[in-house]
């Protein structure tokens, strides 16, 4: 009968991950955990109004508070989305989030004519702070698909004239609408409502009461291109055609 082996037994190591790939592991994880984020997020404020943004808090805390009341796009007058489009991203129904065509002006003209689209705006301001970081921007890039392939072009559109500022301390279309007219955002006429988009580039330098001759001119442009583009069917996406 064979002896047993009075050898005692090695017991294995458990292998130990090299610092390269741990720190792979957790950065995986991690890009993981914040596309797993970023998806509810897109996903939430697709039905639910966003409460609140950075900037309105910020504003808010500087100046005691601020005046906005979120309206649906049903109770929104109709050309105040046409204007809003006209004014700020006359092919909002033809891209995916980024207008290619104004990208590409933009930068054979040096860079000194803005290639934002409503889309990009709702994201920086829903979702992101201020500045020009390259974090920001990457992020941008990819928040900006995200909510062009799950919400509907007149949601975006809903949510922008929503957090949009019209004057200091005064955010979204509705409360807009009261404070410069006395009227509700479902009752603009489309000269108010040009006005108002006239002055988004600049709310606080620009009136829509009181408005200065170059407001004037480019209100009179942009109603202008709000009945062309509710007639050669640019509004259809948005239910405003």
């Amino acid at each position: 009968m064979a002896k047993k082996s009075s050898k005692p037994k090695t017991k294995t190591k458990p292998a130990r991950l090299r610092p390269g790939r741990l720190l792979l592991r957790w950065g995986l994880r991690g890009v993981l955990a914040l596309a797993v984020i970023l998806a509810l997020a897109v996903g939430l404020y697709r039905i639910v109004p966003p409460p609140t943004t950075p900037y309105i808090i910020a504003e808010a805390r500087r100046l005691d508070g601020v005046a906005r009341d979120w309206v649906p796009a049903e109770r929104i007058a109709p050309v105040m989305l046409r204007a809003a489009v006209a004014a700020e991203d006359a092919n909002f129904c033809r891209h995916w989030g980024f207008d290619m065509t104004a990208i590409r002006d933009a930068i054979e003209e040096g860079g000194n004519r803005g290639a934002s689209t409503i889309s990009q705006q709702v994201v920086k301001n829903v979702y992101l702070w201020h500045g020009r970081s390259w974090s920001r921007k990457a992020l941008e890039a990819v928040i900006t698909p995200a909510i062009e392939a799950v919400w509907p072009k007149r949601r975006i559109l809903e949510v922008y004239l929503n957090i949009a500022e019209f004057d200091e301390g005064v955010f979204g279309v509705e409360a807009a609408a009261r404070h410069y007219f006395s009227v509700s955002a479902a009752d603009l006429s489309p000269t108010q409502a040009a006005r108002l988009a006239a002055i988004l580039p600049d709310p606080k330098g620009r009136s829509a009461a009181d408005p200065s001759g170059a407001v004037r001119r480019r209100a009179a442009s942009i109603l202008d291109g709000a009945a062309t583009i509710e007639r050669d069917g640019r509004a259809a996406c948005f239910g405003a055609a």
